[in-house]
C-alpha cells in the first residue's frame, strides 16, 4: 500500500515522529540523576500525569483489538472494563497512599518491608515477564500498522518502532515519558473521533444500524446468564475483572510509577481519578466503534481482525485519514512502550541489581543500558505474536491472567492479613501456580475435555488468588504461628501508628492514610451504577 499512502500522510507521520523525539531531546535536560531518570524531577501538573496514565494503558491494543474484539462478540465484549470506576476507587484509597508515602521508585519496596527481600525479588521477576509480554503485544499492535500501510516486513516494523521508543526514553527519562504520553494521548482520541464520525455517516440510520446490531445478536451489553465458561458477562466483569484490574493500576510498576512522579498525594490521586472517571466512555468508543464496523461490513470474517479499523479508513479515501490513524496507532503504542521499558529498567536496577550487587557503578548509566536490554528481549516476542490470530486486546489479557492472581495475593494479604509470613507466602504463591498449570494442564481451563470443567479467562485471577491466598494462610500459621499484632506496613497497622502518634491525616485535603476515603472519590460508585444502568437501557434499544 507504499505507492497509495501519499505524501501528505507521510508528512503527518514523519511530523509525529520527529516531535516525539525533539520532545524527548528537549526533556533530556532535566535527567541528572537515576533518579530523575525514574519519576523526573516532580514537575509534572496532575492532569498531565493523568492523560499518561489512560495513554499507558489505553494504547494500540485498544485502539485495534477493542473494535477486532467487539466485531467478534459485539457490545458484550464491553462488560470486561465497565468495572473501572470500582478499581479506581480501591487503588485511590489503598494503594497509592502506601506506595507515595514511602518516597521509593519501585512500588516492590514495600513487599520487602511488609515481608522480606526474597517476596520483593519474586514480585518484580513476576512483574518484568509479564509487562515484557505486555510489550511485545504492544508491539505487534504497530507492526500490524506499519505492515498493511507500508508493506513493510511485520519485524522490520518491530525493530524501527523498538529503535524509535528507545531513542527518546534513553533520552528523557520519566518526563519524556510523561509528556510524549500527553502528545500521544491527544493524537489518539483525535484518530477514534474521526474514525466514529465517518462510520456514523456511512451505516447509515442510527435505528437500522442498531437493528442489525440486535438481530445478529452484537447489541446486548450485559450478558447476565451465570456461565463460568463465557468470558464477556456482567459477572466476569463485575467480581472477576476488578480483581484482574486492581492489579493492573495498582500493583503494576508502569502505572503506579506515574504517581510517584506527582508534586503530592493529591495529584497522585487525582491523576488516577482520571482514569477512573473516563475510562468507560473511552473503552465505549472503542468497542462501540467495532460494532458499528460489523454493520458496515455486513459481518463479512476477516483473516487478521486487528485491521479492520484501517481497511475502513483506508477505503473513505479521505486526504491525510490513514496518516492521522497510523499517527494515532503509533503514538499509542509508543506511549505503552515508552512506560514499559522505563519501568522494565527501573525495576531491573532498584530491585535486581542493587540489592544483590555490591559494585553498582553508575545507577543512570545502569538504568539507561537496562532500557536497552528490555527493548531488545521483547524484540523475539513480538514476532510471536504477529503469528496469532484473533483480537491483540484479547490476547493480552488471556496472557495476563495467569498471573494476576499471584500479584493480587500479595499485596491483598499484605494488606490486609495479620498473620501471614514470608515463608507461607511463597508457598502461597508456587502453590497458585501449580493450581493453575495442572487446570490448565488437565485441559479445562484450555478448552479442552478433561478432569475439570472449561473456565473462560477472567476467571483464572479468582482461581489462582484463592488458592494462593488460602495456602499462604495455612502455611504461614503452621510454620510461624498467629501474630498479636498488626504489621506497621498493614493497612490496620497504618492507621493504628497514624492514631498514636498524632501526626498530621491530610496534606492539601487529601488523606495520606491508607484505607480512607477522599471526598472527590465518592463519584466513582455513583458513576459505576449509572453505567450498568445504561448499559442495560443500551441492550434494549435495537
Amino acid at each position: 500500500m507504499i505507492e497509495t499512502f501519499g505524501a501528505l500522510n507521510w508528512a503527518i507521520v514523519f511530523a509525529y515522529l520527529i516531535g516525539n523525539l525533539l520532545l524527548g531531546w528537549a526533556m533530556s535536560r532535566r535527567v541528572k540523576t537515576a533518579q530523575d531518570y525514574y519519576l523526573g524531577d516532580r514537575s509534572a501538573p496532575w492532569w498531565a500525569i493523568g492523560i499518561s496514565v489512560v495513554a499507558t494503558y489505553v494504547s494500540a491494543l485498544s485502539f485495534l483489538g477493542g473494535p477486532a474484539w467487539a466485531y467478534g462478540d459485539g457490545m458484550a465484549a464491553l462488560a470486561i472494563h465497565i468495572n473501572y470506576p470500582l478499581v479506581i476507587f480501591v487503588v485511590v484509597a489503598v494503594f497509592l497512599p502506601f506506595f507515595f508515602n514511602s518516597g521509593v521508585a519501585s512500588i516492590y519496596e514495600y513487599l520487602e518491608r511488609r515481608f522480606g527481600r526474597s517476596s520483593r525479588t519474586v514480585m518484580s521477576l513476576l512483574f518484568l515477564l509479564t509487562q515484557s509480554i505486555t510489550a511485545a503485544s504492544i508491539l505487534t499492535a504497530t507492526a500490524v500498522v506499519i505492515t498493511f500501510v507500508t508493506g513493510m516486513d511485520p519485524l522490520h516494523a518491530v525493530f524501527l518502532m523498538t529503535g524509535i521508543v528507545v531513542v527518546y526514553t534513553l533520552m528523557g527519562g520519566m518526563n519524556a515519558v510523561i509528556w510524549t504520553d500527553v502528545l500521544q494521548g491527544v493524537i489518539l482520541f483525535i484518530g477514534a473521533g474521526i474514525v466514529l464520525f465517518c462510520l456514523l455517516s456511512e451505516v447509515g440510520p442510527m435505528s437500522g444500524a442498531l437493528s442489525y446490531l440486535a438481530e445478529n445478536g452484537k447489541l446486548k451489553p450485559l450478558r447476565t446468564e451465570l456461565d463460568f465458561t463465557v468470558a464477556p458477562t456482567v459477572w466476569a466483569g463485575v467480581f472477576a475483572m476488578t480483581l484482574f484490574h486492581i492489579t493492573v493500576y495498582g500493583t503494576n510498576q508502569m502505572m503506579v510509577q506515574r504517581a510517584l512522579a506527582a508534586k503530592s498525594i493529591g495529584d497522585a490521586k487525582k491523576s488516577y481519578l482520571l482514569m477512573g472517571y473516563a475510562s468507560f466512555f473511552i473503552y465505549f468508543l472503542f468497542f462501540f466503534v467495532g460494532a458499528l464496523l460489523f454493520v458496515h461490513f455486513r459481518g463479512e470474517p476477516f483473516e487478521q481482525p486487528n485491521e479492520i479499523i484501517l481497511r475502513f479508513a483506508n477505503s473513505l479515501a479521505v486526504p491525510g485519514l490513514m496518516g492521522i490513524l497510523a499517527a494515532a496507532v503509533l503514538s499509542a503504542s509508543m506511549s505503552s512502550l515508552s512506560s514499559a521499558f522505563n519501568s522494565m529498567a527501573t525495576i531491573t536496577v532498584t530491585d535486581l541489581w542493587k540489592p544483590f550487587v555490591s559494585d553498582r557503578g553508575n545507577e543512570l548509566r545502569l538504568s539507561r543500558i537496562f532500557t536497552l536490554v528490555w527493548a531488545l528481549i521483547v524484540i523475539p516476542m513480538a514476532y510471536a505474536f504477529i503469528s496469532s490470530g484473533g483480537s491483540i486486546l484479547e490476547a493480552l489479557s488471556k496472557a495476563g491472567s495467569y498471573f494476576v492472581g499471584a500479584k493480587l495475593a500479595l499485596f491483598g494479604m499484605g494488606f490486609f492479613s495479620k498473620h501471614v509470613s514470608e515463608r507461607g507466602l511463597l508457598i502461597g504463591v508456587a502453590a497458585g501456580f501449580i493450581g493453575m498449570i495442572v487446570l490448565v494442564g488437565f485441559g479445562g481451563l484450555a478448552g479442552v475435555d478433561g478432569l475439570f470443567p472449561q473456565i473462560a479467562w477472567p476467571w483464572y485471577v479468582v482461581i489462582g488468588g484463592v488458592i494462593n491466598i488460602a495456602v499462604a494462610w495455612v502455611a504461614s500459621v503452621l510454620l510461624d504461628g498467629f501474630k498479636s499484632e498488626w504489621h506497621p506496613q498493614s493497612v490496620p497497622g497504618q492507621i493504628r501508628d497514624f492514631r498514636e502518634s498524632g501526626r498530621a491525616t491530610t496534606q492539601d485535603g487529601w488523606s495520606i492514610v491508607p484505607g480512607v476515603i477522599d471526598r472527590p472519590s465518592w463519584g466513582l460508585p455513583v458513576l459505576f451504577v449509572g453505567i450498568i444502568a445504561f448499559l442495560w437501557w443500551f441492550g434494549t434499544i435495537g
